[in-house]
């Protein structure tokens, strides 16, 4: 059975209720496709966690190794990672909680949406989180002074 991601109803309100988002793969690097995502997501009036062990800190957030050392609850777990990585992150962000697991663009993988799906997550493959925002015309929860 394929993965179809929410409707736009439904990501609406997931992004629309969400609060923070950890974003897993976050770089300092402004090449990298989700530094310009998190800047985004920030500006939106998230809270944004980075997790990459490489990193301590990414636009001004402290960096965690791993979902589970996120010391606050998760709402969204956004992956910037290979396919191939992502069965153990959904098993991560059922462990702590999250209430969805979000594959950005180019990301895919049927076992972790499974795994995710069966711990009851929400699950998005294989889309931007920044563009879905925009294009659904979310507004910012709060600006940035």
């Amino acid at each position: 059975m394929n993965h179809v991601n929410p409707s736009d109803d439904a990501l609406r309100a997931l992004l629309t209720t969400a609060t923070t988002i950890a974003m897993v793969g976050a770089s300092t690097n402004p090449e990298k496709p989700s530094h310009g995502i998190m800047k985004r997501l920030l500006a939106a009036g998230y809270r944004v966690i980075p997790v990459n062990p490489k990193e301590t800190e990414v636009l001004g957030e402290k960096a965690y190794a791993t979902l589970a050392e996120i010391p606050v609850p998760v709402d969204i777990v956004d992956v910037f990672r290979r396919s191939e990585d992502t069965p153990g992150i959904a098993d991560e962000a059922a462990a702590i909680g999250a209430k969805a697991l979000w594959l950005q663009s180019g990301v895919t993988s049927e076992d972790a949406a499974a795994r995710a799906k069966a711990a009851g997550l929400t699950v998005v493959m294989d889309s931007c989180i920044g563009a879905t925002h925009k294009a659904l015309g979310i507004p910012a929860k709060n600006w940035p002074h």
